[in-house]
């Protein structure tokens, strides 16, 4: 699943540009694999975001095995409820199946100035979880249990 999400964000038309340079936010980050990812590939920094102890120790111990903390930062909190942050260029949202919480995060981190109406927005859900968008997804992919949609928001 993340090397077809990483090549259609590194290849298709409507990435412009990809990766290179992007200021990329990992929320729901688990142990960090898609923000260390897109620092991997050239992401310009990355503000890794997760509230659960033991993701936290893994995150942390990954971003050093990585010799990414120059260029990461870690938020120990709550997705939903986000302080005012950065605005991204790409934003990852990879939040437990089956809550709806990819709608209420994009809310939450518009909400906070994180997305913008050029943001790119990569989600993972259950392949058959319901997911409202505010735009036409630009990229949909199904592989096993879980569904890959990347869209910008409507402006």
């Amino acid at each position: 699943m993340r090397q077809a999400l990483f090549d259609m964000l590194m290849h298709a038309p409507w990435a412009a540009g990809g990766i290179q340079g992007a200021a990329v936010a990992d929320i729901f980050a688990g142990t960090g694999a898609l923000g260390l990812e897109a620092l991997s590939r050239g992401a310009a920094s990355c503000v890794f975001v997760e509230q659960d102890r033991a993701a936290l120790a893994a995150l942390r111990a990954n971003i050093a095995a990585c010799r990414a903390g120059e260029t990461a930062r870690v938020l120990a909190q709550d997705a939903l409820r986000v302080a005012k942050g950065p605005a991204c260029d790409l934003v990852f949202l990879d939040p437990p199946y089956g809550q709806a919480l990819v709608t209420r995060a994009v809310t939450a981190l518009t909400t906070a100035g994180w997305i913008t109406p050029t943001t790119l927005i990569a989600s993972e859900t259950g392949r058959d979880e319901a997911l409202e968008l505010s735009a036409e997804p630009l990229a949909e992919r199904a592989h096993g249990a879980a569904r890959v949609t990347i869209w910008r928001p409507a402006a």
